[in-house]
């Protein structure tokens, strides 16, 4: 592999990591599709994909860190967002509740399959981050859900850039499966909502 190649996988790899990060912020940053191509970009680099993940579930943790740590000092940044933001404040109250109703293994279940829908990592920090519980034990989730999530998201890119032998269709694939799952996990969600509401 020539220098250039290498530098331009850096580049993107850091991308994705400043991207997964950012999203606990920022849900509409495309995370998902940065660890894709920065894993396609690498892939043929001994030991990459394994360093990617690593470093893909560290971001996730962080950012769900300093999410969680501006949400219980009441920055003002999460307090005008969640004032201008009505149906994300609500979002926001009906996590804290299910949380406060749930078993600790229920609870550590839904802090992970939040890891997977659409801007849910973004409600479940800043409901923690007002509730009046500790957030260390929700720290332990996050941690697992960052770790799970980055398996699944690395192993997906992984597994496509050896099933096909075009960049452009292993990303297409990648991509269109994550964004399968992740909607099928936020409709499996909704509707256990509306049920339980029911």
């Amino acid at each position: 592999m020539d220098i250039a190649t290498l530098v331009g996988s850096s580049w993107i790899c850091a991308l994705a990591l400043c991207a997964v990060l950012g999203d606990a912020f920022l849900p509409f940053l495309p995370s998902g599709t940065l660890v894709i191509l920065a894993v396609l970009k690498t892939a043929q680099i001994d030991g990459a994909p394994l360093m990617l993940g690593l470093g893909v579930a560290v971001a996730s943790f962080l950012g769900d860190l300093l999410l969680l740590r501006l949400a219980r000092r009441g920055a003002p940044v999460v307090s005008r967002r969640l004032e201008h933001r009505p149906k994300l404040a609500a979002s926001v109250v009906r996590v804290q509740e299910a949380l406060d109703g749930r078993t600790t293994g229920a609870a550590a279940a839904m802090v992970v399959i939040a890891r997977f829908v659409p801007a849910g990592r973004t409600v479940l920090d800043l409901a923690i981050g007002h509730s009046p519980a500790h957030p260390h034990r929700f720290l332990r989730w996050s941690a697992l859900a960052g770790m799970i999530w980055a398996a699944y998201i690395v192993t997906l890119g992984w597994l496509n850039s050896h099933w096909f032998d075009t960049a452009w269709l292993s990303l297409a694939v990648s991509c269109t499966a994550a964004t399968v799952v992740s909607t099928a996990i936020a409709r499996v969600v909704r509707r256990n909502r509306r049920l339980a509401l029911g």
